[in-house]
C-alpha cells in the first residue's frame, strides 16, 4: 500500500496566515446589516474538457463563495480532474481549495488560493522510464482578473510550482470565473 504523505511548505503556511489576516481583517470593517447568511453565498466554479488523439482531460471544481462585504469573499472548493493519453498514462487529481478574494474597484478582482491536490499517476508497462507515482502537491495561486458581472477573466501565478510534481506546465495560468 502506497504511503500518503501531506507536504507542508513554509511558504504556503505563511502566504495561508497572511491570507486569513488579511480577510479576517477586512471582515471586522462589514457593515452590521441584517443580511442572512445565504443572501451573501455565491456557487460557481469550473469545468473543463480536452481531448484529441487519443487524449482526454476533463475537471470539474465546484466553489462556494461567502461575500463579507463589497470587497471581500472568501470560500471553499472542490477538485477533481481525469486525464488520460491511450496506451502512456491514466492520471486522477482529487483536492480541495480555500479562496479569497478582493476587489478594490468593481473590475478589478485579486486573489489568492491554496490548492491542497492528491495526484495519482499510473504510466502503461512500456515507459519504463516513468515510475507510477501518487503524492500530495501543494498550490498557492495569486491573481489578478477583469471582473465583469459573475465573470471575472485573468491569470494567477503558483507560488509553490515546482516543476517534478505539478500537474500544470508551468506557474503561470489564464483563468475564468463563474459565480452565481
Amino acid at each position: 500500500m502506497a504511503k500518503i504523505r501531506i507536504i507542508i511548505n513554509k511558504k504556503a503556511i505563511i502566504c495561508s496566515a497572511s491570507m486569513y489576516f488579511f480577510v479576517f481583517c477586512a471582515n471586522a470593517q462589514n457593515n452590521n446589516d441584517n443580511n442572512s447568511f445565504w443572501k451573501n453565498v455565491q456557487f460557481g466554479g469550473g469545468v473543463g474538457l480536452n481531448f484529441g488523439d487519443g487524449f482526454f482531460s476533463g475537471a470539474l471544481a465546484p466553489a462556494a463563495l461567502y461575500r463579507h462585504n463589497t470587497y471581500v469573499s472568501t470560500g471553499i472548493g472542490l477538485n477533481f480532474q481525469y486525464s488520460s493519453q491511450r496506451d502512456v498514462f491514466k492520471s486522477t487529481v482529487v483536492g480541495g481549495s480555500i479562496i479569497g478574494l478582493f476587489n478594490p474597484y468593481r473590475e478589478l478582482q485579486l486573489s489568492t488560493e491554496f490548492e491542497q491536490l492528491y495526484v495519482n499517476r499510473d504510466f502503461d508497462e512500456q515507459f519504463v522510464a516513468y515510475a507510477d507515482d501518487s503524492y500530495w502537491y501543494p498550490a498557492l495561486f495569486i491573481g489578478a482578473g477583469y471582473r465583469s458581472g459573475n465573470i471575472t477573466f485573468g491569470i494567477r501565478y503558483d507560488v509553490l510550482y515546482d516543476k517534478e510534481k505539478s500537474i500544470q506546465n508551468q506557474a503561470w495560468m489564464p483563468f475564468v470565473r463563474f459565480w452565481f
